[in-house]
């Protein structure tokens, strides 16, 4: 592992040993089987997202003939390509190993994996039915020899490369190469008849390789032989200057463009023949600066998340019961415990049920005049969106800050943000050259002679979805200077060429960064006087080098630092004279740490904040984020309760070090594993009122 000037961790590389930590929990015993499948897919998932962005841009740095070192951490962009082309594929190797001992284990528990040489009489006729009736009508077969042309290959999608060798008279037998693609519609392990207590699962590959003489009937051949690749196009939106076009039409021409996009990665089965390679790296242009990584079997292992249950519960998570806020009605007015003091949900161990439940009695309540929301990625079937519509359907003024950029969702948001202008949503698209990733909303109730404001906000997106697997707090409030505030923000999204003042609220991107360093700088200066300092921060990334160097002042000062950061961490802890008093860990585990906190000792006068940002540059300088103080003490010891379970983990924390090798915090009695110890805090905390 290489580390710049020693000061910090290039921050593609740090992303990648972050997906090493989710591949150890797919090679981890204590985690269920068919878990640990899953959690393979997730680390093929992630790495194809990295490629799309992060390697591409890395890739535009090089094309453009520029080194990059000033954005790269002192690294130079053409030697950052090499070495992440060499982890991945060390990576790739390891992930193999781990899938063939998880298919071995699968064995063990009566669950087996085929391939078409492994069929029995019954399981062939079964998979030649499924294949004429589900398969073959779906399937887009190319032959290549004869065109002009290299056909355009989806992103992602994985295709099998067929070669054949065509009988003849001579030695020397034609080849032809075709190429086919793997539908995308049917599920990816089409599971067999039963025999006994044993199950028995295909993968769709196999199964169209297995029926490869249904497919080529037309041609007379002496061998045949079909092998998987794939290709990751470049994921960034170019956006054209067309000033007759709309803002939707825009992101909806530059998502469109992504499907012919640069290739930035080809992935190919290693036990493909040479001249098939050959074949397809040039009529496909692969270049130098494309990653070009050697696979196995089988590609798309993302597929993998969806990997059949087979009514095997012992072989899953136990599903846990969302816990209810202790004091927060889902059967009375909601708005009415608002009023009377803060509340605090976090998902997934309380219901997400919260939010919609504020929206709903929101859409209904005669006296709510205005309802005011930001939405970065809502869940297919949303009932936050249908509680917004049937706001508007009731009266309501509603506004909707909707962020048609949100990377990969931006089809999902364009087709949400035509639907809520239909039904009559005002809809506010963005601010020029930012993103708008804060996760806030604001209504206003006619209450007398005034108007008094709700509202919340969140550390995550409004996604009933993802809040059963993503840990997020949402502060419900009715805190007037912090709501006051808070439209101060939805009025900066109309009129953005208006830059409000806060005393509350943390605001990107022209306050985030300069409001935690005077939190630091306070920090540092009661160190030096011998006073209580400390500093406690649990985000999702920290990349920006600004306030790597904030920390590793205050760690020069004598603050104590603690940090637990799920993914990349650019800082590097524990080096005498730069950061020794800085410790960092890293948590992956059943549910997706997504929590942004922060706690200031401030002389013995905690100051705690949550907010919708990462110290990532993009999140401080690009963004519009909402950071918020937590002024209720209950809440506030709260959350440093939780903070505390969190960094006592010696289960699934690793700890972060200089050589970025993973490895666990020890596991000493007693053992602790913070995800589920949170739920168990709540329970007891639910017990006691």
């Amino acid at each position: 592992m290489k580390i710049n000037n020693n000061q910090y961790i290039n921050r593609e590389i740090s992303w990648l040993w972050f997906n090493e930590r989710v591949l150890q929990e797919s090679a981890d015993k204590n985690v269920p089987l068919i878990e640990r499948l899953r959690f393979l897919g997730i680390f093929s998932n992630n790495l194809d997202e990295f490629f799309k962005v992060r390697y591409a841009t890395v890739k535009r740095i090089v094309e453009a003939g520029k080194s990059g070192k000033s954005v790269l951490g002192g690294e130079k962009a053409k030697d950052l390509l090499e070495e992440i082309t060499n982890i991945v594929i060390a990576q790739q190797t390891m992930s193999l190993d781990v899938l063939r001992k998880i298919q071995l284990e699968l064995q063990e528990e009566n669950i087996f994996m085929l391939q078409e040489k492994d069929l029995n009489a019954k399981q062939q006729v079964f998979v030649k039915n499924y294949f004429l009736e589900n398969v073959s009508p779906q399937l887009m077969t190319i032959i290549l020899n004869d065109l002009t042309g290299f056909p355009t290959l989806k992103d992602t999608a994985a295709y099998l490369a067929v070669r054949m060798l065509i009988k003849g008279n001579g030695e020397k037998k034609e080849k032809r190469f075709a190429l086919i693609e793997i539908p995308k519609g049917i599920d990816r392990f089409v599971v067999l008849p039963k025999e006994g207590q044993k199950n028995y699962i295909i993968i769709l590959d196999d199964l169209i390789r297995y029926c490869l003489d249904s497919i080529f009937t037309m041609f007379e051949y002496d061998a045949i032989s079909a092998h998987m690749i794939k290709i990751t196009r470049d994921a960034e939106l170019d956006m054209d200057n067309d000033l007759s076009k709309s803002f939707i039409e825009k992101i909806s021409s530059s998502v469109e463009h992504r499907k012919i996009s640069d290739p930035v990665r080809f992935v190919y089965d290693k036990s493909i023949g040479k001249d098939t390679l050959a074949f397809l790296k040039d009529k496909m242009n692969i270049e130098d600066t494309d990653s070009v990584i050697p696979g196995g079997r089988y590609h798309n292992r993302r597929d993998y998340m969806g990997f059949p249950s087979l009514g095997r519960q012992d072989l899953l998570y136990d599903k846990i019961k969302p816990l209810p806020v202790q004091g927060l009605s889902m059967e009375g007015s909601i708005l009415e415990d608002i009023a009377k003091k803060d509340y605090l949900q976090y998902t997934p161990y309380h219901t997400f049920g919260y939010i919609l439940k504020f929206l709903r009695e929101a859409a209904l309540d005669p006296k709510v005049r205005t309802i005011k929301i930001t939405v970065y990625r809502l869940a297919n079937d949303s009932q936050v969106a249908a509680s917004l519509i049937n706001a508007v359907k009731n009266g309501k003024q509603v506004t909707v800050q909707i962020e048609l950029q949100a990377r990969f969702d931006e089809q999902a948001n364009i087709q949400y943000a035509e639907q809520l202008q239909a039904e009559g949503v005002k809809l506010i698209f963005g601010v020029p050259g930012l993103k708008v990733h804060s996760k806030i909303c604001l209504i206003e109730r006619e209450e007398g002679q005034n108007l008094k404001r709700y509202g919340f906000i969140s550390t995550g997106n409004f996604n009933e979805a993802t809040a059963r697997i993503y840990t997020d707090y949402t502060l419900f409030t009715a805190h007037e200077a912090i709501l006051k505030e808070l439209a101060k923000v939805f009025d900066f999204f109309e009129t953005t060429y208006k830059i409000n003042k806060y005393k509350h609220l943390i605001v990107s991107p022209h306050y985030t960064k300069s409001t935690f360093q005077k939190l630091i700088d306070n920090e540092i200066a009661n160190a030096l006087l011998g006073k209580e300092a400390y500093i406690k921060i649990k985000m999702n990334s920290f990349t920006s080098y600004k306030m790597v160097d904030k920390l590793y002042e205050a760690s020069r000062a004598g603050v104590k630092i603690q940090l637990i950061i799920r993914g990349i961490c650019c800082l590097v802890p524990g080096v005498k004279g730069m950061s020794e008093n800085i410790e960092a860990i890293s948590i992956v585990d059943k549910f997706l740490e997504h929590t942004r906190l922060f706690i200031f000792a401030n002389d013995g006068n905690p100051k705690v904040f949550i907010s919708s940002a990462d110290w990532m540059t993009r999140n401080l300088d690009y963004r519009v984020e909402v950071g918020c103080p937590i002024y209720d003490p209950e809440i506030k010891q709260e959350l440093k309760d939780t903070f505390e379970i969190c960094w006592g983990d010696n289960t699934k924390a690793r700890i972060f070090t200089e050589n970025q090798d993973n490895i666990y915090r020890d596991g000493h009695p007693p053992i602790r594993r913070s995800q589920f110890e949170t739920y168990d805090y709540y329970l007891k905390k639910g017990k006691k009122k």
